[in-house]
């Protein structure tokens, strides 16, 4: 084996070991990046979570507070006093320990009250 085979096994030899290399690094910038992004998208939502939580708190606090003072509430008026859509404002209402009334009334509307004013054994 002459000088210039020797020195052509020697440079194919180092180019299958960088290609190795790289083709490592590469899977490990792949994993590296995706754990970043998974990692940042929990941090996001946990950081919207807490500000829709903190808003819905406030909610259902006023919620409290209008069906302390009386015995039962439209939802429509529950719903535009704490600025939510219906939905919402019947999420918000269970949380709030509060249940809907069993008897229809006349406008169709739902009416509202405290579990504690408005006991399930008391149709009202």
């Amino acid at each position: 084996m002459n000088e210039t085979e020797l020195a052509e096994q020697i440079a194919e030899q180092v180019l299958r070991d960088n290609q190795f290399w790289i083709a490592i690094i590469g899977l490990i910038g792949a994993i590296v990046g995706s754990a970043i992004t998974i990692i940042g998208n929990i941090i996001l939502h946990w950081l919207r979570t807490k500000k829709d939580s903190a808003f819905d708190k406030k909610r259902i606090s006023l919620l409290k507070d209008m069906l302390e003072a009386k015995q039962w509430r439209n939802l429509s008026t529950l719903s535009r006093v704490i600025g939510a859509d219906e939905e919402t404002t019947r999420r918000l209402l269970i949380e709030a320990g509060a249940r809907s009334s069993e008897k229809e009334k006349q406008n169709s509307d739902e009416v509202w009250g405290l579990i504690s004013k408005n006991p399930i054994n008391k149709i009202a």
